[in-house]
């Protein structure tokens, strides 16, 4: 397994975690925060539930660019040549032979010449 299809692992595994980052968020101010009795009070250890999910939002954004651009270079360096074969292949060179036709097709004549 090459390290671009390792990258695409990883790529759609932070895609997944985002979305769900996303989704649990909600755009007016409740959200998950709401759901635990409140914004400012603290619910199982966690405070300010809606700055960690918007930390981590910004920290999966920033991982998925990352691994974008390291999947990026990892592509450009696997391959050894980003030509075509046929760009490659001698046999251009050679000329192509042009097929004349043997009898020309008669063009009638609406006028004939004087």
């Amino acid at each position: 397994m090459g390290s671009f299809s390792i990258f695409i692992a990883l790529i759609i595994f932070v895609c997944f975690l985002l979305v769900l980052v996303v989704m649990v968020q909600n755009p007016k101010g409740g959200g998950l925060s709401s759901s635990f009795g409140g914004g400012g009070q603290q619910m199982g250890g966690v405070q300010r539930t809606s700055d960690f999910l918007d930390r981590s939002t910004w920290l999966l954004a920033g991982l998925l660019l990352v691994l974008i651009l390291l999947s990026n270079i990892s592509l450009g360096t696997s391959s050894e040549s980003s030509d075509s074969r046929l760009l490659q292949d001698n046999t251009l060179e050679q000329p192509i032979p042009e097929v004349i036709p043997e009898t020309l097709p008669e063009i009638p004549q609406e006028n004939p010449p004087e």
